[in-house]
């Protein structure tokens, strides 16, 4: 049963799909969350989960586990939303990890809070970073850098992010790149909140096109990519097989007993 929290907002606790726990939050709930974490100076892990990455960590434990230890999880993609409709505890919306960013770099300049950007080809995040500097009045960037590192340069890329003082860190490695580094290294980052955010420093910089509104309403935006970027046809077949393993937790158990897990 959903009920206040102290802030007033609405806690819907948690769902399981394939054994991968995802918050029922609305944009403005996981914003006002994310805010919460910063205001805090923790450091913090939040997962944009999509149904690729479900259907990996349904046959990956130690991935699971590592999305499961986040301190947010929000419902990316609308596989995960129909997902939550078959088993009974429906999220109230799809929260885009692209549009989740937007919002929280506007939060950020009204603050007065630093962000960086980490990933991407050679060039996107400072592109991105820049696209963001003329949306949002007043935000300032800490830093940006491309993905292209070797792990034994990991210390060096956490030496910086930590000493810049970011209190925002949007990270675009892909998936499950992104979030096992972020849980391997969040403590040598400093406190900061660490966002995993795939491709979308291409997207924001303009290198690559977004879906129509009208496709992502309808919840196509991820045939406008396949159609985009065939070379994702492979990663589009994991989705038929989440299909069915959704449909198969909603014939069995429906769904666990939803639980809190924000922290």
């Amino acid at each position: 049963m959903a009920h206040a929290d102290a802030d007033g907002g609405v806690n819907r606790g948690s769902l399981y799909i394939l054994g991968c726990r995802v918050d029922r939050v609305d944009a403005h709930e996981a914003a006002a969350r994310i805010s919460q974490l910063v205001e805090r100076k923790v450091s913090a892990h939040v997962v944009t989960i999509g149904a690729e990455m479900a259907n990996l960590a349904y046959a990956d434990r130690e991935y699971r586990d590592t999305i499961n230890a986040a301190d947010l999880v929000v419902p990316d993609t609308v596989g995960i939303v129909i997902a939550s409709r078959l088993l009974r505890a429906p999220v109230p919306e799809r929260v885009a990890g692209i549009d989740l960013l937007e919002r929280l770099c506007a939060d950020a300049a009204a603050r007065g809070d630093s962000i960086y950007l980490l990933g991407g080809a050679d060039g996107a995040a400072m592109a991105a970073a820049g696209a963001l500097v003329q949306r949002h009045d007043g935000l300032r960037i800490a830093g940006a850098e491309h993905g292209y590192f070797r792990e034994q340069e990991s210390a060096a890329v956490c030496e910086r992010i930590r000493s810049s003082g970011a209190r925002l860190v949007f990270v675009g490695l892909g998936f499950p790149r992104q979030e096992r580094w972020i849980r391997e290294h969040l403590a040598d980052l400093g406190p900061a909140v660490c966002i995993g955010v795939g491709g979308s420093f291409d997207v924001i910089s303009g290198r690559l096109p977004r879906a129509p509104r009208a496709l992502r309403q309808a919840g196509l935006e991820w045939l406008y990519r396949l159609v985009r970027e065939p070379r994702r046809f492979r990663r589009q077949l994991a989705l038929p097989i989440f299909a069915v393993r959704a449909l198969v937790q909603s014939f069995g158990t429906r769904v666990g007993t939803p639980h809190t897990q924000v922290k």
